[in-house]
């Protein structure tokens, strides 16, 4: 955990969280699936992975979602998400881990958000490990939305390897337990004028 944990401290450091190839004013694409998965109830439990420094965080709550869960690596990350939320950080849970390692609790949550965690995962072993957490803290009938660099995407991202995937091949990574409910592309547009390719997975947690 050490190397990885050092190297996104690093980027979090170093690059202002608006100069990152991931960073958008606003998770639209996320947001909209968000709603659609909480059918109203705004206190369903969500809990987004890689939250990074972005805005998302901001957004929930402004929409009302009251149990949320935000998960990074870096400290660094979560720290400057808080200082920007002042107050309301105290309305949002934290957790600093590594989401291949950690340990959360049993059918926790509704909602599991990741946008651009899991294609960094590059062994086999780590993926098996992310999937095992999100289908014991998933609670049966919560929705998995994951989306990872498409076909298109990059082949390396701050540094990185990546694996880029198709929906399908996506969706079988977390095998039959999860239902796939819809994928979607999208063209996501750098801080510095680039295209990046994404897929967004929606899946269906089975009982």
């Amino acid at each position: 955990m050490a190397d990885k944990k050092n190297h996104w401290e690093t980027v979090y450091e170093t690059k202002p969280v608006d100069s990152v190839s991931w960073y958008t004013p606003r998770l639209s694409k996320s947001i909209d699936i968000i709603m659609k998965s909480s059918h109203g109830a705004k206190d369903c439990a969500i809990i987004d992975v890689g939250s990074g420094a972005s805005n998302l965080v901001d957004d929930l709550l402004l929409a009302g979602f009251t149990d949320i869960t935000m998960l990074d690596i870096s400290e660094r990350a979560i720290a400057e998400t808080k200082q920007r939320l002042r107050d309301k950080a105290a309305l949002v849970s934290w957790i600093i881990d590594d989401i291949t390692k950690v340990s959360l609790p049993a059918q926790r949550f509704d909602i599991w958000h990741d946008r651009a965690v899991f294609h960094f995962l590059t062994s086999p072993e780590d993926r098996v490990a992310y999937v095992s957490r999100v289908a014991a803290s998933v609670r049966p009938g919560g929705h998995v939305i994951v989306a990872t660099f498409g076909p298109e995407g990059p082949e390396k991202c701050s540094g990185l390897e990546v694996v880029r995937y198709d929906s399908e091949s996506l969706h079988d990574q977390f095998g039959s337990k999860f239902r796939l409910v819809e994928h979607s592309a999208e063209l996501h547009k750098t801080p510095f004028g680039t295209t990046q390719h994404f897929v967004y997975c929606l899946c269906r947690v089975e009982g």
